[in-house]
């Protein structure tokens, strides 16, 4: 065997064992995953050069020939991937190619104005900034939706629009995006509630339906009391009583609320003060919970027409103005 042979043959077994090593070891020493980001557009090479320079990859030029040799150079996709360090190099081609991309979550939260939502949504990461808060006629114009009650209240037609449930997203989706979606599915929640509503509501339309679960959801906090709580309100609707209800006065003082409702406030003219007028407020105060929907189009049979906070989110119900009164005085008043 000559020198020549020798040398050839020992190239080709190290060749050889340095391709089962990229085959078969981890693609890191490093011992926590990363979140990789494949950038749109980015080739094999780019991608191969990102995970290297991320201390994954040490063979970055092996990769790129083991993919070509593959035909799969052309099927890498854009987006967020966890790769784990113990990946072999199949695995990690794998997951560039048929794995989910890294998801994160928003939360649409029950009681929250349409204003409060969006800025909300737009603190969280990675996802893309499409609306503009004072860009209204541009709002309105994203959820299909006409006209404002005033300059006072800009956004109240967008009120209520958005079901409040933790969605996901992805890297480069946008507020715009997540605020459809919750908008679909608050349509489909209502439709299905109004279609299943208790007879002989006071109640003309799913919009009124809406309109009155956003009450349910501000006036209370303890989930069992909403079915009770709207059943109040639907007594006093039969009975042409207003509504008398702080959350909508609230809503009517805007951005001059500063935490209490004072006597001018009750008294003021507003298209929300229901201590002024009878029914319904114009539109939402703001996004009610499945929970509240369904409790609003299935009240409770109840007798009582007046309830007052006790304390821990929870109410003392009455049916006349004397026992009503005694309760005031007795939580509200004495504390």
């Amino acid at each position: 065997m000559t020198v020549w042979l020798i040398v050839i043959l020992g190239a080709a077994g190290i060749a050889w064992i340095s391709w089962q090593s990229f085959i078969s070891e981890p693609i890191s020493k490093q011992s926590e995953s990363i979140v990789f980001e494949v950038p749109k557009g980015a080739n094999a090479k780019r991608i191969a050069s990102l995970l290297h320079a991320q201390g994954f990859l040490p063979k970055p030029q092996l990769f790129v020939w083991y993919l070509r040799y593959q035909e799969k150079h052309h099927l890498l996709k854009a987006g967020e991937f966890e790769i784990q360090p113990s990946f072999t190099v199949d695995q990690l081609i794998d997951t560039l190619i048929n794995g989910e991309t890294v998801s994160y979550e928003a939360t649409i939260i029950a009681g929250h104005t349409f204003k409060q939502t969006l800025t909300l949504l737009q603190t969280l990461p990675k996802l893309k900034q499409e609306l503009d808060i004072t860009d209204i006629e541009g709002l309105q114009k994203a959820f299909d939706v006409q006209g404002n009650i005033s300059d006072k209240y800009p956004y109240a037609n967008l009120e209520g629009q958005f079901l409040p449930e933790t969605y996901y997203y992805h890297a480069g989706d946008s507020d715009k995006t997540v605020l459809l979606r919750a908008h679909k599915a608050l349509l489909s929640v209502l439709e299905k509630a109004w279609q299943g509503r208790q007879k002989d509501l006071p109640l003309t339309s799913a919009e009124q339906a809406l309109i009155l679960a956003s009450i349910v959801e501000k006036e209370t906090g303890y989930a069992p009391e909403r079915a009770e709580i709207a059943g109040v309100f639907v007594n006093r609707l039969r009975k042409n009583m207003r509504l008398q209800t702080d959350p909508t006065v609230i809503y009517g003082i805007g951005k001059d609320y500063d935490g209490n409702i004072r006597k001018r406030d009750l008294n003021s003219k507003t298209a929300y003060n229901t201590y002024q007028m009878a029914g319904l407020p114009p539109t939402p105060i703001a996004n009610p919970s499945r929970e509240a929907i369904e409790a609003s189009l299935q009240p409770n049979e109840t007798k009582a027409l007046y309830f007052v906070a006790k304390g821990g989110g929870q109410h003392e119900f009455s049916t006349n103005l004397a026992a009503h009164n005694r309760a005031v005085r007795k939580y509200i008043l004495n504390k």
